[in-house]
């Protein structure tokens, strides 16, 4: 085996241990502010103990792990105020680029976007935790797409992980989740019906997950 196919190996393997990391994190299987212990976390994982620590620098460097000196680290667990701030910026960049995902959006976009929908639907009954909130990830990726800006979709899918991004913390209840499913649907309506302000009123209500705005259209559709 080449050196380069070492340092290669190397590289994906110590990649595996953080998304094995932080789809633990997202699903709620660690939850904030629990205590990551390096040797559990090898047993866990199957891996050694550098690679659990560069994993965790990883998390910490994108806000998903703290480190405390002397103490070691954590999942991170954001305050009211850090998630109001995140809620804020992802209405920002997402609203902005309303009028490109409907200006943007063709019958297939569209007929993609209401499968995902529906595929999301789908997983809230069936699914597993984790299926559910890859669901609602691939919803929204595949709308923001539809900006044409992937630099967007990338910060969009960062910034999301700021805060307890966890199904577990998403939708707390049982009317939060078929509240979200029924915006997904409403959504694409909104880039069918090529009405701007209603998707612009409904991904700042999504994100702030109030539910009280939604497009005419759509309302009598769902009626």
């Amino acid at each position: 085996m080449t050196e380069m196919q070492d340092v290669t190996e190397t590289a994906a393997k110590e990649r595996d241990v953080t998304d094995l990391v932080l789809e633990d994190i997202l699903t709620g299987v660690l939850p904030a502010g629990t205590w990551l212990k390096q040797i559990d976390l090898e047993k866990r994982y199957d891996c050694t103990r550098p690679e659990v620590r560069r994993a965790l620098d990883r998390l910490s460097q994108k806000r998903l792990v703290e480190h405390v000196p002397n103490r070691g680290y954590h999942v991170y667990q954001p305050d009211g105020r850090r998630a109001q701030e995140v809620s804020d910026i992802r209405v920002i960049l997402e609203t902005a680029v309303a009028d490109l995902m409907v200006e943007r959006a063709t019958p297939e976009s569209i007929a993609r976007l209401r499968q995902l929908a529906s595929h999301f639907d789908q997983m809230t009954m069936v699914g597993t935790v984790l299926e559910h909130y890859e669901a609602n990830l691939a919803f929204h990726r595949e709308l923001l797409l539809l900006s044409g800006n992937h630099e967007l979709v990338d910060l969009v899918s960062e910034i999301r992980q700021r805060t307890s991004s966890a199904p577990v913390s998403q939708w707390r209840t049982r009317a939060r989740v078929e509240r979200s499913a029924r915006e997904h649907h409403m959504m694409v309506d909104a880039l069918e019906t090529r009405d701007v302000a209603g998707l612009k009123r409904l991904i700042e209500a999504h994100i702030r997950q109030t539910g009280d705005v939604a497009p005419a259209e759509s309302v009598a559709r769902q009626a």
